[in-house]
């Protein structure tokens, strides 16, 4: 017999301003105990040095983080130009550097190279596998190994400041699977003169922003109270990026059993995917064929 969750049945995204040091999984537990929420998770694994954007899907939400983690995301960074690092941030271990410096007018004119459809080698010391190993593990233990290039599609690179001649703050907006970091280490490449990250801020990822997060301290000043429930954004909001139908009474009693649905429709296509909704609430998730909704994935609210 399945052990029965302990906790309470929330469901909804709760948006938090991520602090520095800390890492997404702290923050993810830590929301998780505040809420005393039976399931939780996050859209998008933030670095421990970052700080911004880590919404946490909490519940029936949990189904609607992949929409999330594919929708476009703004970061803010600082790229320290002059030096390159092992982990092409500022954690890292300094292993080359240059004298050289480029202009404004450089930096402008070397960003289109990363706009649009381009592909990117992750760093060395980052999350993805190599032969079912991760590469930071690999790079920890000296290993020698290459990193395959992956797409990415970049909507905007924009040179925000110069504080001075070795520090550049940029703007992205990019698709998933994005790495500033390397970013830094590609433009101070192109430039000459050599690139990692000293400061990265996530601004937005799909509909969530950091000015509307929550702080780890008012989190915890909060933690199983009413008060904290209050700042919990809709599950609907998870799926912004996807066209809505209406169920019908009969097509939502079928939708929760996990079959077809009638929806009323507009404007969308025929295998389209898209997401159900009754009195506002969304029912279920899937592909309108046919005047139905033949869901994927099913809300219990």
């Amino acid at each position: 017999m399945a052990r029965k969750r302990k906790g309470r049945d929330v469901n909804g995204w709760l948006v938090v301003d991520k602090p520095a040091g800390m890492t997404s999984t702290s923050v993810v537990n830590k929301v998780k105990w505040a809420l005393q929420a039976k399931k939780a998770g996050h859209a998008g694994t933030l670095d421990p040095e970052a700080t911004g954007v880590l919404a946490v899907a909490l519940g029936e939400a949990t189904k609607t983080v992949p929409y999330i983690t594919d929708a476009l995301k703004a970061y803010e960074f600082t790229v320290r130009l002059g030096q390159a690092t092992n982990t092409d941030d500022a954690e890292g271990e300094v292993i080359a550097s240059s004298d050289a410096r480029p202009t404004d007018d450089e930096i402008k004119a070397a960003l289109g190279a990363f706009v649009g459809d381009i592909m990117q080698v992750p760093p060395q010391y980052s999350a993805v596998k190599i032969d079912g190993q991760r590469a930071y593990k690999l790079a920890r233990e000296g290993e020698t190994f290459e990193v395959a290039a992956r797409p990415l599609w970049v909507e905007e690179l924009l040179l925000l400041d110069r504080p001075d001649s070795d520090h550049a703050v940029l703007e992205m907006v990019c698709g998933k699977g994005g790495y500033v970091r390397s970013v830094a280490r590609d433009l101070g490449a192109v430039l000459g003169c050599h690139g990692h990250v000293v400061a990265l801020r996530r601004v937005w990822s799909g509909p969530f922003e950091a000015e509307h997060g929550l702080s780890i301290e008012q989190i915890e000043a909060m933690a199983q109270s009413v008060d904290l429930d209050a700042y919990l954004r809709p599950l609907e909001e998870g799926l912004s990026d996807l066209p809505m139908v209406t169920a019908t009474p009969e097509g939502a009693a079928r939708l929760r059993n996990g079959n077809p649905g009638m929806v009323i429709a507009n404007d969308v296509e025929y295998g389209e995917e898209c997401w159900a909704a009754q009195d506002g609430r969304a029912v279920a998730v899937g592909r309108f064929k046919a005047g139905e909704l033949h869901p994927s994935r099913v809300f219990n609210q």
